[in-house]
């Protein structure tokens, strides 16, 4: 009897059409593409330099102050880079992250129980859909009660933010996998475990590594909120702190610290999907 496991591999059902589609999207861009991507964001830099040491003055000398250029970002970032202060701000704001997404990871055993169960589902849907519309920064207030000013309460928050959109594509990947491919784990004598297991969670993982990383992005938001009101480090309390004494240019450094912070993960997630689910197009654009 054949291994069921074998039946969730994905690459074994491609065309050599699909195949060839997949190795086209692995190769690696041409040079014009590669220096494409550079274009958009410098002539952005140099629009956003311009502006403001040319057109801003011109209209009225104090708006500089409340949009530097680059150049100013550059140099607070510098000087934040050498006390070390920036340093230490994002690794506590990136400390809180890991460890709220690692508590969040329980969304993916729940959303394969719903998503394979109806029962699982009858019961737990209700409650998930009545907590999902609440935004996390509405939790600030009672998070604060209950943990007080603590990386829990912020970890807290960030939870909220990673675990529902996790949730959700779990359950979707899940209820999409090809019902074709369970019935012939089935008939090759599979235990439900083993169907459940190494069946469907491994065709609905790229599913749920989208929801990886809808839910880290959304996790970043959350907790620059959290930061903001609730927290004496971190990314979201240096912008906070930038705030009250009229510092736009580090504001500025926190802001784009964390849009760094998000691609450079973002894309670390991509590389690895890429690597161990070569079958999902949707991994490899």
């Amino acid at each position: 009897m054949s291994d069921p496991a074998t039946i969730a591999q994905p690459p074994s059902a491609l065309t050599p059409d699909e195949r060839a589609a997949i190795e086209r999207l692995h190769r690696s861009p041409g040079w014009f593409h590669r220096v494409a991507r550079f274009l958009g964001l410098g002539a952005f830099f140099a629009l956003w330099q311009i502006v403001s040491v040319v057109v801003l003055p011109r209209i009225d000398a104090n708006l500089v102050t409340l949009m530097p250029p680059p150049t100013e970002v550059l140099r607070a970032a510098w000087e934040l880079l050498q006390s070390g202060e920036l340093l230490r701000h994002f690794w506590a704001s990136l400390k809180r992250e890991a460890v709220a997404f690692a508590y969040a990871l329980v969304a993916i055993p729940l959303g394969v129980a719903m998503g394979w169960s109806r029962t699982m589902q009858s019961l737990l849907e209700p409650v998930f859909e009545m907590l999902r519309p609440i935004p996390p920064i509405a939790w600030i207030p009672l998070a604060i009660l209950w943990f007080g000013i603590s990386d829990l309460q912020n970890q807290f928050i960030i939870f909220l933010g990673i675990f529902f959109p996790l949730l959700i594509n779990t359950i979707a990947g899940v209820k999409n996998v090809e019902h074709n491919i369970v019935r012939a784990a089935r008939c090759l004598g599979a235990s439900e475990f083993d169907v459940l297991v190494r069946v469907v969670f491994r065709a609905a993982l790229p599913q749920i590594v989208t929801g990886v990383r809808v839910g880290l992005g959304v996790g970043w938001m959350a907790l620059v909120a959290a930061e903001l009101v609730g927290a004496t480090s971190g990314l979201g309390w240096l912008i906070s702190d930038a705030r009250s004494v009229l510092r736009t240019d580090i504001i500025l450094v926190g802001m784009i610290s964390i849009g760094l912070a998000g691609l450079v993960i973002d894309q670390g997630l991509r590389w690895v999907a890429k690597k161990t689910l070569p079958w999902s197009l949707a991994m490899t654009k």
